[in-house]
């Protein structure tokens, strides 16, 4: 049996449970104890205020198919946001704006290093969502050739983080290069109009480029792409843990659904991002790894340690490597997932 398979089999058994907690018939968990609503019949909050993102496949099914309205039931109005990058995330998630946010791995150690009382509560994927990308007529061969030259990218997220760890291994550093702090999307419009001479990229908006500008892929390195975080504030996780606990459970539900049916992910990423549907399925079945435990845990704190030097020496973070160090040791809160995954 393959890892999938055992993966969709142990998953698809627990979905008879996962629906009955998304239904909340499963006894609750306000401040105190778990699953759905209180004894009482009333959940902690009456709203909850939750992103969506082109980068977070899962988000886009548990909004599509309702998953945490159809928990929640009339006492809880659900607001969606859509997050256009993980530093948009974290400043709705600082502002208070929403509760729960996707950004990258790094993204949200960069964030909790600056003081956002965020941690991360779930796992929506194990991508390589990020690369050094240009244009199609560059004679740029190698990270190496960057050297002076101009580069999008967006501050506080993954690809940006990428890009510092690439120029490093090419004995580069930042200052080396003229970086154009940009969101994902007009990364590519300043790349597709010869404005720079590369683009840190995100996909879905980098696979596109390829597809429909013809955009070159000058460097990949999977091991320089963070995990995929479902974060939440610390309010959220000490006041409403019912609402959080239904949360995590409608994402590892959508899971299963998108484990078992790419072909419908692709079409939801295709339909949301407003890219073609064969984009999508490469970007679904080649760079987006959803086949992972949801419980936050060792495998995120590797990744991040190892980015962790990149971040302080950015010249981002308030307090430098001590503070990028706590925020190591406190990022992560597994309950919720813990009790979601099969």
């Amino acid at each position: 049996m393959t890892r999938l398979s055992r993966r969709l089999t142990a998953a698809l058994a627990v979905a008879g449970a996962l629906t009955l907690a998304l239904t909340g018939c499963v006894q609750g968990e306000n401040s105190t104890t778990g699953g759905g609503a209180s004894a009482g019949g009333q959940w902690s909050t009456n709203t909850l205020s939750i992103d969506w993102a082109t980068y977070n496949p899962l988000s886009l099914v548990v909004k599509d198919q309702g998953l945490i309205e159809q928990a929640l039931g009339d006492a809880v109005t659900v607001t969606w946001q859509q997050s256009a990058g993980s530093n948009k995330a974290n400043e709705l998630l600082r502002s208070g704006s929403i509760d729960v946010g996707s950004t990258a791995g790094s993204a949200a150690l960069l964030a909790r290093s600056n003081g956002s009382p965020i941690k991360v509560i779930d796992i929506f994927s194990q991508p390589e969502w990020s690369a050094i990308v240009v244009g199609k007529d560059s004679t740029i061969t190698k990270v190496a050739d960057l050297k002076g030259a101009s580069i999008a990218a967006t501050k506080g997220t993954d690809p940006y983080f990428f890009l510092l760890q690439a120029l490093g291994e090419a004995g580069l550093t930042i200052n080396d290069v003229e970086v154009q702090n940009v969101q994902h999307a007009d990364g590519r419009a300043l790349l597709d109009g010869g404005s720079v001479q590369a683009w840190a990229g995100l996909d879905p908006i980098m696979a596109a480029a390829q597809v429909q500008s013809g955009a070159k892929l000058l460097y990949r390195n999977v091991d320089f792409n963070s995990y995929g975080f479902l974060n939440a504030t610390e309010d959220f996780i000490g006041n409403h843990a019912d609402v959080a606990q239904v949360v995590v459970d409608a994402y590892e539900k959508a899971r299963v659904w998108a484990i078992a049916n790419p072909d419908q992910m692709a079409q939801l990423l295709a339909n949301a991002a407003s890219i073609d549907p064969a984009v999508a399925r490469t970007v679904i079945t080649e760079r987006s790894n959803l086949d992972v435990s949801g419980v936050p845990g060792d495998a995120q704190l590797t990744v991040l340690k190892r980015i962790a030097p990149v971040i302080s020496a950015s010249g981002d973070v308030q307090g430098g490597q001590a503070s990028v160090d706590a925020a190591l040791s406190s990022i992560i809160y597994p309950d919720f997932a813990a009790k979601a995954t099969p």
